[in-house]
């Protein structure tokens, strides 16, 4: 016998999930529907099978080919136009024999249903059509058949209401049909079996059976009824053969799975190939987390189906949602129940998606966001890709190389034709497989790389600057996160983009208005020649190396175990300083450190320095542009306090100086530059503008007491490399420890916090503040900074990417600021209200 399957549906009802793809298609645990189906028809032994299609019938026909693989043979009835439940298999005929009976079923309903036991009925009965059918407790939306003791039929009723219900047995729209029936439907119009087929065999008085099945039917006509099926399949009510490897307490799993000790699963849960469930993650089921899926660090997902290649983030919540395929929640991200995401979806940090909420394919949810409607039209995907650390994202979730490659692209066709850009990476693995991708980008809109494989930063940068660059990138681990990649765009200064050829890249890549070089016009791909050594060159230019070498100086440096150690040794060598080396050899998977590590390393730091009683201890961060500093006795100084001292030094050596550092460090900058005679430019909260402040003429050093420092003789972009040498000479033209210097630092205290608000209320927080406090001495370079008397002040900044304020406050005592900190939290807090 053949079968026919019907998989011609839309699936309108169970939108957003049917607007990538046919209803049949939809996924049941571990396989689309209809792949559930084509294993009950192979079962009772049924191998040839016509599937009618119509809507997106290519997805379906690629996906399942002419049927080799399930030891099928499938062959295609194409719909041009919708032709109804018997329109559909009447254009289906040629394929069919016309003396022997076949089996009709639907492809997007899930069953376990006897097929055998109803052909067999058929048989017996000799019927021209035998209805498969179903008892269940809500008849409402089926068609209601009713038949005699002997199951003939005798009446049909198509969605009654409860007034007009007779009976539960409803219509399964499984089949088993006589060729001979085929005659009654005209070819190429909309016909249908139970309206205008089946009522017309009644009339005529045809034997027509129904067969009331046992087992398991479940029509997947909306999203509830999705996640019923999909449950109840997990739960055992459906048999269908196992979902994969069980591995006990009723957890499936495909190939590959990672599961993390600490991680707490309660059954019933299906993990597809290659998921991975990460530390204090905890999954109550029924869950399904289909294939290639990273659930992170301390998610709690409850009654979820996730489709593959989504990224479910840190502490993460959700609870009776469905996520589509390639979608990305980022941390602490909360969904409640009902809540259906779409293919391609990123919900932001923070953000909370309310009860029934349905979000269309390819939307973004910004973070800190509150969605309590559904999000169906408006703009398709983000619209933004530049944030604080250029563009940012979790590798082969938010960054692919696909993505990077376009982005390639868009930067390329915002250069001239025949530019050169330098690129250069980071060593761990997603930084370098990025890059390939970036630099396979920038050659089609016809600009020339530089790939200057991997380097310290600042080299990067200012080999950008002084080999005529018109830009460059960097690719990097983010320092923070080691599953997050920042990408970094320069200028043709080797300094950050400002915010307008951001956009310029922006506008680019999301319209796709890509240059195509043609032919010779394709960009080439070289090696950078000479990348290091041009850098060196420039920085003793800038070095008195003289005195270093007569200073006779010790320093440990710990170089991260990063390119730091391929350029730095060399320098310190010209200048004979006596150098204990830490972490010196390269470590692909050290670019990214936990905080616990990191702070462990600066504590070693800190005791070999001591002990050795070396006048400086250093740490480059792994891109080299940031140090942290050990003072002579082994003390680690605070990043406020190490600014201090450096400039301190550099106003001693340079008197009459101007440096010029963010406007949320101590007053106390102020101070020690006036004793010396020189000035203090305040810049906003962000190293892209404390670089651009050190590009001017009159500032001699930029520090932002986060240890970032940049000298404007060689370059206004921070250089942990110079910062670490300049240190060392002042140190010796001065002729002073960097101990004795710290002390004679005035005393500040400064204590921050931060403040949570929804995106929404920022604009109106920030315009109260301004009005309340607009009779006190306020400075606004970055969000509003309240000045109390001389000695204490209040700054309230809005961060810039997430839904929060920043608050820093400077008073006479520790306790004090700290108490500045917690009276302002409140009142950011109540200007919300």
């Amino acid at each position: 016998m053949k079968a026919v399957v019907m998989a011609g549906g839309e699936g309108s009802r169970l939108r957003p999930l049917t607007i990538g793809r046919p209803k049949p298609m939809v996924p049941v645990v571990n396989k689309p529907v209809m792949a559930h189906i084509l294993d009950l028809l192979k079962r009772y032994g049924i191998t040839e099978v016509i599937v009618t299609v119509q809507y997106m019938a290519d997805v379906i026909q690629d996906f399942f080919g002419n049927g080799q693989g399930l030891d099928m043979r499938i062959e295609y009835a194409i719909e041009e136009i919708p032709l109804g439940t018997a329109g559909s298999v009447k254009n289906a005929e040629p394929f069919l024999s016309k003396d022997e009976p076949f089996l009709i079923i639907s492809g997007d309903a899930l069953t376990d249903i006897n097929l055998q036991d109803v052909i067999n009925f058929h048989e017996e009965h000799n019927a021209v059509v035998t209805i498969t059918l179903y008892r269940v407790p809500n008849p409402l939306e089926y068609g209601v058949i009713i038949t005699d003791p002997d199951g003939r039929i005798t009446q049909f009723q198509e969605k009654p209401s409860w007034g007009e219900v007779i009976s539960d047995t409803v219509n399964t729209g499984i089949y088993v049909v006589d060729p001979s029936v085929l005659s009654l439907i005209e070819p190429g119009k909309p016909v249908d079996w139970s309206k205008d087929v089946f009522p017309k065999l009644l009339e005529e008085g045809k034997p027509m059976y129904g067969r009331v099945a046992s087992g398991y039917w479940c029509d997947i006509g909306n999203v509830q009824e999705y996640m019923r099926a999909s449950f109840d399949l997990l739960a055992g009510k459906v048999d269908l053969g196992p979902l994969g490897e069980h591995i006990g307490g009723n957890i499936w799993v495909g190939e590959n799975v990672e599961i993390a000790p600490d991680a707490q699963l309660y059954g019933p849960i299906y993990l597809g190939t290659e998921v991975k469930i990460k530390g204090g993650v905890t999954i109550h089921g029924p869950t399904v987390v289909r294939d290639y899926t990273v659930v992170d660090n301390r998610a709690h997902l409850d009654r979820v189906i996730a489709w593959r290649n989504c990224y479910i983030g840190e502490a993460a919540e959700l609870r009776g949602a469905i996520i589509g395929r390639q979608c990305s929640l980022k941390s602490k991200t909360v969904v409640f129940e009902g809540t259906v995401i779409g293919d391609n979806c990123i919900v932001g940090e923070g953000a909370i998606i309310h009860p029934n909420v349905k979000l269309w394919p390819s939307k973004e949810v910004e973070p800190g966001a509150t969605v309590r409607a559904s999000i169906i039209w408006g703009s398709q995907g983000r619209r933004q890709l530049f944030g604080r650390f250029g563009v940012t994202g979790v590798v082969n979730v938010d960054l692919t190389p696909e993505f990077a490659a376009k982005l390639g692209a868009a930067f390329a066709a915002t250069l001239p034709k025949g530019a050169y850009v330098t690129i250069n990476r980071d060593p761990h693995r997603s930084p370098r497989m990025l890059k390939r991708a970036i630099i396979s980008g920038l050659p089609s809109g016809g600009t020339n790389v530089w790939d200057l494989r991997n380097l310290p930063i600042p080299v990067a940068r200012y080999y950008t600057r002084v080999s005529k660059a018109a830009g460059g990138v960097h690719v990097r681990l983010s320092p923070f996160d080691q599953r997050v990649v920042d990408i970094r765009f320069f200028d043709a200064n080797g300094l950050n983009l400002s915010k307008d050829a951001e956009r310029n890249i922006e506008r680019v890549f999301f319209r796709e208005d890509f240059r195509r070089a043609y032919m010779y016009d394709i960009g080439l791909i070289e090696y950078a020649p000479d990348a290091v050594e041009r850098y060196i060159e420039g920085f003793m230019k800038v070095i008195d190396a003289d005195v270093l070498r007569s200073a006779g100086l010790q320093v440990v440096v710990d170089y991260a175990s990063a390119p730091n150690s391929e350029v730095l040794p060399i320098i310190l060598d010209r200048l004979a300083v006596d150098v204990i080396p830490l972490n010196a050899r390269i470590d692909p998977n050290r670019m990214a450190l936990p905080q616990e590590e990191f702070e462990e390393r600066l504590r070693r730091l800190a005791v070999i320095t001591g002990a050795l009683g070396s006048d400086l201890g250093v740490r480059l961060d792994v891109g080299g542009g940031k140090i942290f500093v050990v003072g002579d006795r082994g003390q680690i100084l605070g990043q406020q306090v190490a600014a201090a001292a450096m400039v301190e030094l550099l106003l001693r050596t340079e008197p009459g100086s101007t440096i010029a550092i963010p406007v949320n460090l101590s007053n106390v900058f102020e101070r020690i530059v006036a004793a010396h005679g020189g000035q203090v430019k305040r810049t906003k909260v962000d190293v892209q503008a404390l670089m651009r402040a050190c590009a001017q003429e009159d500032i001699v050093m930029a520090a932002d007491g986060s240890g970032n420092f940049a000298f404007s003789r060689f370059q206004p972009a921070a250089d942990g490399l110079l910062a670490t040498v300049k240190l060392l000479e002042m140190l010796a033209v001065q002729q002073v420890r960097l101990s004795d210097v710290v002390k004679s630092l005035p005393s500040f205290h400064i204590a921050v916090g931060r403040v949570n608000c929804p995106w929404e209320a920022k604009g109106t927080v920030m315009r109260l503040l301004n009005e309340q406090y607009k009779n006190v001495p306020i400075e606004q370079t970055d969000g509003i900074k309240i000045y109390l008397s001389e000695d204490e002040w209040v700054l309230i900044r809005p961060d810039p990417d997430k839904p929060l304020f920043h608050l820093t406050a400077e008073a006479k005592s520790t306790q004090q600021a700290e108490e500045l900190i917690e009276k302002y939290r409140r009142v950011v807090e109540g200007l919300q209200e």
